[in-house]
């Protein structure tokens, strides 16, 4: 009785509201679907499935309860509380899920938006697994807004979105209850492939694609905006490189601050060869363009986020170990005093980039926290770990300095001497160290051809 009250308030509250609601398809009973998901998800105002099924239980954030009228009535229906700042919250929440789908009738259907954010509609993103990990069935719910005037970008501006929609006589909504779809045993032993079928399903129903990208990039994306970023510069697809490449999401999002702080001068969001060089306060030249082809996984002559990231992590992070920084500051004390001069950094710097006039102050300065003059190990250190795309340079030429000492010696003649620099090479680095493109991978996983390119045009 009580939940049947509510229902009646909740279509009362949308229908003063303007909403004119046209439902298809039949709502499946508890024990035909004790899940419902519900799918795309773009608003607060999508919370009309739940009048018209009942008022079942719904997971929804913590932060929605506490929103007026609309979080009084989801608090009244035994929600699933989601905490985002909890780290254990996501796996109570799936115990919770599973505990209620399994009670065989003592709780009323769950309600799940398994995109697990709001989106502009124009695509399903990656479904969570909780409302597939009990193994029961689920009915796929569709939502679909058919208005001219009703802005697409619901996610981001709920201010803006509550003006439009009151401003209008009416807005029209269609829900549409899809067939339940019972899992298979395939499909029950693994929640992925359970999620990515109805996700398919839900998609074809509505005509649209679907994509990779999960909630946390919407985070990311939202970020970017804040950053002045074109916001689909965060579309990285984090859930699958960050499987690959055992990334966590705040170390993403602080290199998502040092690539904006790069990109600033780029209206594009992207990174060219002349914003890569003048944040590592270098010229452009061999060494370095062969460093921007290796971030430049596609080949356009940019390098976007996803990229930046991929190659951070690929390329820069597992050659920035303490071996190799303690190698390269060896190779830069000519004296083995303890420190590094001005002149002995500018001496290999200039070798390694086959550019004797090179005027190197600038970048020695910011490495030269104390401004002694002189850089000590930990000062080299903290530089090359805050900036780890010089990593890729200082073995690009330790690379060249054993290729061309392998060389003498295979032909028995003995190097120039010099008092104050190595022997610089003259030879490309394209010549003498082949370097893939495009195919830059982690070690131990293959190329992902699931996607035409390696940049999305979201």
């Amino acid at each position: 009785m009580i939940f049947l009250s509510l229902s009646c308030v909740t279509r009362t509250g949308y229908m003063l509201m303007g909403f004119q609601v046209k439902v298809k398809g039949k709502v499946a009973s508890l024990t035909e679907a004790p899940i419902l998901v519900a799918a795309p998800h773009s608003s607060f105002f999508d919370a009309i499935v739940c009048a018209l099924t009942g008022m079942p239980s719904i997971v929804s954030r913590e932060e929605n309860l506490k929103t007026p009228v609309f979080g009084t009535i989801l608090s009244s229906l035994q929600p699933v509380a989601v905490s985002r700042q909890d780290p254990d919250s996501r796996k109570n929440t799936v115990a919770e899920i599973t505990r209620r789908a399994s009670s065989k009738g003592q709780w009323p259907q769950v309600l799940i938006f398994p995109e697990g954010t709001c989106t502009n509609r124009s695509c399903l993103i990656t479904f969570k697994q909780g409302a597939f990990v009990p193994r029961v069935p689920v009915q796929p719910v569709l939502l679909r807004y058919p208005n001219r005037l009703v802005s697409r970008t619901f996610f981001c501006y709920y201010k803006e979105l509550c003006v439009m929609t009151l401003c209008q006589l009416f807005t029209r909504v269609e829900v549409e209850f899809l067939p339940v779809h019972v899992p298979t045993e395939e499909e029950k032993n693994d929640p992925v492939l359970f999620a990515n079928r109805v996700r398919q399903t839900m998609a074809n129903a509505l005509n649209v694609p679907v994509t990779d990208h999960t909630y946390e990039d919407c985070r990311l994306m939202i970020s970017a905006g804040q950053l002045t970023l074109p916001m689909e510069a965060g579309l990285v697809e984090f859930t699958k490189i960050s499987k690959k490449l055992n990334l966590k999401w705040n170390h993403v999002r602080e290199q998502l601050d040092t690539f904006a702080a790069i990109a600033s001068a780029s209206k594009g969001g992207r990174i060219g060869i002349e914003e890569f060089a003048e944040y590592l306060k270098l010229p452009v030249s061999d060494v370095l363009k062969e460093l921007f082809l290796l971030f430049d996984r596609n080949g356009d002559g940019t390098i976007d986020f996803r990229e930046y990231v991929i190659g951070l992590s690929v390329l820069c992070n597992p050659a920035n170990t303490e071996e190799t920084i303690r190698m390269a500051f060896k190779l830069f004390d000519m004296d083995d005093d303890g420190t590094i001069t001005e002149d002995e950094f500018a001496s290999i710097v200039q070798s390694a980039l086959g550019l004797p006039d090179l005027d190197v102050s600038l970048l020695f300065q910011e490495i030269d926290a104390d401004e002694t003059g002189k850089l000590s190990y930990e000062e080299f250190k903290n530089f090359a770990l805050k900036h780890p795309e010089y990593a890729s340079l200082f073995t690009t030429y330790l690379d060249l300095q054993r290729n061309q000492s392998g060389m003498l010696e295979g032909h028995d003649i003995e190097p120039p001497k010099s008092k104050h620099s190595p022997v610089r090479s003259t030879t490309s680095v394209s010549e003498t160290t082949p370097l893939a493109r495009n195919k830059v991978c982690p070690e131990g996983c293959e190329e992902d051809n699931s996607s035409t390119s390696d940049k999305k045009d979201d």
